[in-house]
């Protein structure tokens, strides 16, 4: 359900602590004194910096072509994406993604961020472990293009021109 929706935490208008409850779940303050709204919104903000991580992993290397010195951020990051796919782990953004749903009394989901967001439009099946060993090696061989390319290229001597 939504940020304010049903799934929100309820409670009575005679709380002894305003901070821990509330009269209305747009109101909702939680025990950090933090409206729940800002819990929501700061998950939508992780949803998409996950997102944009997952891209730089997967497409970083076609940035490199154009700045070189980008190799020193993405070949970690594909690494670790690549890592992460292979060994069935979890991206600790997924976890952080959650607590932040949870704080802001929405429910979470199961499994990682890729099982969730990318994989339901990827593919109309549920994640198996054999897609996402696949997606794991298709990051290494993307990446092992485009820094073979880029290799062979920087090897090539340089075309005189007249």
């Amino acid at each position: 359900m939504g940020r304010f929706g049903s799934n929100a935490p309820t409670c009575s208008r005679t709380a002894p602590d305003p901070r821990k409850c509330c009269a209305t779940p747009r109101a909702l303050v939680l025990r950090s004194g933090m409206p729940a709204f800002w819990f929501g919104l700061l998950a939508d903000i992780t949803v998409v910096l996950h997102l944009g991580f997952v891209v730089f992993v997967v497409a970083g290397g076609l940035l490199v072509l154009r700045r070189r010195r980008l190799a020193l951020a993405h070949l970690p990051c594909a690494l670790w994406g690549a890592l992460i796919e292979l060994a069935g782990w979890i991206c600790p953004l997924t976890p952080l993604e959650l607590w932040l749903r949870a704080r802001a009394g929405e429910s979470g989901y199961g499994g990682g961020f890729v099982e969730h967001y990318v994989i339901p439009v990827l593919y109309p099946g549920a994640m198996t472990r054999g897609v996402q060993v696949a997606l794991g090696i298709a990051v290494i061989a993307v990446n092992v293009a485009v820094y073979g390319w880029i290799w062979r290229r920087s090897r090539a001597p340089a075309r005189v021109t007249d």
